[in-house]
């Protein structure tokens, strides 16, 4: 005869594996609590100083004259020249600052828009509906990434000056609005974040596909469409090469406003480097703000994978 204080065997039986896994599951997370040594301190900081580096020493000439860069006995504290340099490149009538960061950031922003829109709907239709030719059509897309752009670079300017558009931000635009990685990225984390069963349980509820992506996919691919928007936002500020070959000195962009400094026969790199200096200005405020959302979607990604 058992007592009601004494526990059924059953009980008794499947709390052995179960102590097992709480033992278990205690050493991970008394593994996990353990705080990071002296040694990865150390490494961050030497991380963070050589990321740190190049933009101090960037300042460092910025702030200066024409003859800091040469000079043997430089001074590592910096000048007080950096608002004259800049104001010299805001105001130089060669470079058109303000026209060419307007371009940047409309160009840039418009371009990652539209490839976080068309990637997150490929890669929903390729992560999840059936349909013949997927796996073929998605390997062709991956394949394209192994076709460099210069390649393209001659036909693609007579299509444009065809069009009368060479000269014009819009021939920066357009070539860019999709990409094959967004794609193939966007596939990769729908595939493995939204479980088939719950489309299908919104399908049974009546819902479209259009609705079962707006409401499903959309919320579940937005961590990896942030991260998208950034990396694409940066590569479409930093691109200089298409750019520099399609458009004109009246209408550049940022980078081919800086490489008009130095088309001069004497380059003043104090005012190159100022102006460097303020073309990243955008993109560092970019990751401050969006830093978190940025960090969250590469967790995201880490715990789906």
């Amino acid at each position: 005869m058992t007592s009601i204080s004494d526990p059924p065997l059953a009980i008794v039986e499947e709390g052995i594996p179960n102590a097992k896994r709480s033992r278990r599951a205690r050493r991970t997370t008394k593994i996990r609590g353990v705080r990071a040594g002296t040694w990865v301190y150390i490494g961050l900081g030497v991380v963070a100083l050589s990321a740190i580096f190049p933009y101090y020493w960037s300042f460092l000439i910025g702030s200066g004259t024409a003859a800091t860069i040469n000079d043997p006995n430089m001074s590592w504290i910096p000048g007080g020249n950096f608002i004259a340099n800049a104001l010299a490149v805001v105001n130089d009538p060669a470079v058109n600052f303000w026209l060419a960061l307007w371009n940047s950031i409309y160009s840039s922003a418009l371009i990652a828009a539209s490839v976080v829109i068309f990637s997150t709907l490929a890669g929903w239709a390729f992560a999840k509906l059936r349909f013949r030719g997927s796996k073929w059509l998605l390997t062709f897309v991956v394949a394209t990434m192994a076709v460099p752009m210069q390649l393209g670079v001659v036909p693609l300017y007579i299509l444009f000056a065809d069009l009368g558009w060479t000269g014009t931000i819009g021939a920066v635009i357009v070539p860019a609005l999709t990409s094959a990685f967004g794609v193939f990225w966007m596939t990769q984390y729908l595939g493995q974040t939204v479980p088939d069963e719950l489309i299908e349980a919104s399908r049974m509820d009546g819902a479209s596909m259009i609705r079962t992506f707006w409401t499903v996919g959309v919320v579940a691919a937005r961590p990896a469409a942030a991260m998208l928007f950034l990396f694409t936002f940066v590569g479409a500020w930093n691109n200089f090469f298409w750019p520099f070959i399609v458009l004109d000195r009246q209408n550049p962009t940022l980078p081919v406003a800086l490489a008009l400094l130095q088309s001069n026969h004497f380059v003043d790199y104090s005012i190159v480097l100022a102006g460097v200096l303020l073309a990243t200005i955008p993109l560092i405020l970019l990751f401050i703000v969006a830093g978190k959302q940025l960090v969250s979607g590469i967790m995201a990604g880490a715990v789906k994978g």
